[in-house]
């Protein structure tokens, strides 16, 4: 689409440890603004303009369907949504017809890094590439360019997303996207408080809760810098160390409800989910796939509460890093960024592949994808809380279009589309505590919407038709600017 105009020819679809504060200036999201060939670039401002979406499906989570609904848009946030009597044109706004297509609200990515590639040279401790991909350079860039993933995320229909452990440079990367017309929303937590010593090149995005003082400056730091959560790493330590590793995150939990903040934990183990439950998780960033969970735990974390993200599809990731496939065959790319990209369809020498291949390859690996997809059955058919993530930025796991594979991966697991559809929007958004703001068409809230050009909630499938996206009120296709 060239033109930055809203014509006619839109009714055709588009082809589908403390924590020094001077870390924070290590990097800034870039915001963009348009040139008068439509294109982005630093600089947008939210969408002031009216805007009306006319003729197509209206899908909410959790409400039936609307055919031939209206919904306006202005100063970024949605007047009204529904019937053309419930909802009529406003005076001089600008009409899409969007007959035939289906707009419910953006997607939620509720497990993400930006501290992350989407390949091995983001993960020096998964696979040592720092000879050919210098880690700093690396991490570099990634600060200096996150305009490639907010444009893979736009582009993918997601307009919110929960950055769950990184650099301090994430809070920037937060902050400057609040009130972004070209960037999902960012809600970031910052550097995760780990129960373990991690690679000392990766450390700037770790904090290591070595004693309750560090643990709890950790969580303050955090709160000072613009964290809107807090994340503990509670990977599995030996016997000797638990009662420890238990301590720390029960200082974390208890310094986090002091600031205010959310506690989210990463916990894949039986024992380590019941902790992370009992210590007031408002979040679990993984389900449990080491096992089978039990009743018992079932029932624990229904009883609080706690919203679970199962990030099913990063397994397949790895597995295709390690195995030398590309990822392509279980999401499209071309909402990727084309370095990105080429990294993605990298095989690597069967030299660097082969301790990763013998476990990807084995029955161990097959049994980890089992557990997975069972324990979200149980976890759903429980009427526990399933928010959609991917851990996208871990290797093989893009930024963006990744979503697709986790979405149908919770269909294949059991969750009919329509529960698939709810855990991408309304859920991931309480899972980041923007229910008010996100996550339904609705007056008031924000302005953030896609356009699908089949229905979403009938099939998991159908949310990779993503032909408009409307963020804080701006409607765009892919990465051409439509409307503001």
């Amino acid at each position: 689409m060239k033109n930055s105009c809203v014509t006619a020819s839109l009714r055709r679809w588009i082809p589908a440890v403390r924590i020094p504060l001077i870390l924070f200036l290590l990097g800034a999201a870039a915001c963009r603004s348009a040139d008068t060939s439509g294109r982005i670039r630093p600089g947008i401002p939210p969408a002031t303009a009216a805007l009306m979406l006319q003729g197509g499906t209206l899908i909410n989570p959790g409400a039936a369907p609307v055919p031939n609904a209206n919904i306006a848009v202005a100063n970024g946030r949605i007047t009204c949504a529904g019937t053309v009597t419930a909802c009529p044109r406003p005076a001089g706004a600008k009409v899409v017809d969007i007959a035939g297509a289906y707009v419910g609200p953006g997607l939620v990515d509720a497990h993400v890094h930006y501290s992350q590639t989407g390949w091995v040279d983001g993960r020096p401790d998964a696979l040592n590439l720092r000879t050919q991909y210098p880690y700093d350079s690396v991490v570099s860039a990634l600060a200096s360019h996150p305009e490639r993933f907010h444009r893979a995320y736009l582009c993918s229909g997601v307009t919110t997303v929960f950055d769950v452990g990184g650099f301090p440079w994430t809070f920037e990367v937060a902050r400057r996207s609040k009130a972004a017309s070209d960037a999902p929303r960012v809600v970031a937590t910052g550097p995760l408080l780990s129960t373990i010593k991690i690679d000392p090149d990766m450390m700037g995005a770790f904090v290591f809760m070595k004693d309750e003082a560090t643990v709890r400056a950790a969580v303050r730091a955090h709160h000072w810098s613009g964290a809107e959560a807090v994340k503990v790493w509670y990977i599995p330590v030996p016997d000797s160390l638990r009662r420890h590793a238990k301590a720390m995150l029960m200082a974390a939990a208890d310094e986090t409800r002091k600031v205010g903040l959310r506690l989210v934990v990463h916990a894949t183990e039986p024992a380590s989910a019941s902790d992370a439950v009992e210590a007031g998780a408002a979040v679990l960033v993984h389900e449990v796939h080491t096992d089978t969970v039990s009743s018992a735990l079932v029932a624990t974390i229904k009883r609080a509460g706690t919203i679970v993200i199962p990030t099913l599809s990063v397994f397949a990731g790895y597995a295709d890093v390690f195995l030398g496939r590309s990822p392509a065959a279980r999401y499209p790319l071309d909402c990727v960024d084309p370095a990105t990209r080429q990294k993605l369809e990298t095989v690597l020498p069967d030299s660097l592949r082969a301790p990763g291949k013998a476990f990807w390859s084995s029955p161990a690996a097959a049994q980890v994808d089992s557990n997975a997809g069972k324990n979200l059955q149980r976890m759903y058919a429980a009427g526990i809380p399933i928010a959609m993530g991917t851990d996208a930025g871990n290797p093989g796991t893009a930024h963006g279009p990744s979503v697709f594979s986790e979405m149908e991966a919770m269909q294949q697991a059991g969750m009919p589309a329509s529960a698939v559809f709810a855990s991408a929007t309304i859920i991931a958004a309480r899972a980041l505590g923007l229910a008010k703001e996100i996550g339904s068409v609705e007056p008031g809230k924000r302005a953030d919407l896609v356009v699908f050009g089949a229905d979403p909630t009938a099939d998991a499938r159908n949310a990779r038709q993503v032909r408009f996206v409307v963020r804080n009120g701006v409607l765009r296709a892919h990465d051409e600017l439509i409307f503001r």
